[in-house]
C-alpha cells in the first residue's frame, strides 16, 4: 500500500514521463516514440522530498509524490 509523501497536484500531460529526480523535485521528460527521440528533463514542481532507503518513490494518479515499501528478498 502506498502513502502520500508530498501533495503537489501536478497535472499530467500525455506523452511525458513524470518522476522524482535526484533533488527530490517532480520532473518530466518527453517519451521516445518510434523515430522521435525523448526530450531533456524539466522541473514541474519543487517538492523537496528526501528519500529513505527501502522505499520506491513515484508520482501517483493525483499528481502527488507517494512511496511504497520495496519487496526485496522474497522467496
Amino acid at each position: 500500500m502506498a502513502e502520500k509523501v508530498k501533495t503537489t497536484s501536478v497535472k499530467k500531460e500525455s506523452g511525458f514521463l513524470y518522476y522524482l529526480d535526484k533533488n527530490g523535485n517532480v520532473s518530466r521528460s518527453k517519451m521516445a516514440r518510434g523515430a522521435s527521440k525523448g526530450g531533456s528533463a524539466e522541473v514541474v514542481a519543487n517538492a523537496g522530498v528526501s528519500r529513505e532507503s527501502g522505499w520506491l518513490y513515484f508520482i501517483d494518479k493525483d499528481g502527488d509524490v507517494s512511496r511504497a515499501k520495496m519487496a526485496r528478498g522474497r522467496k
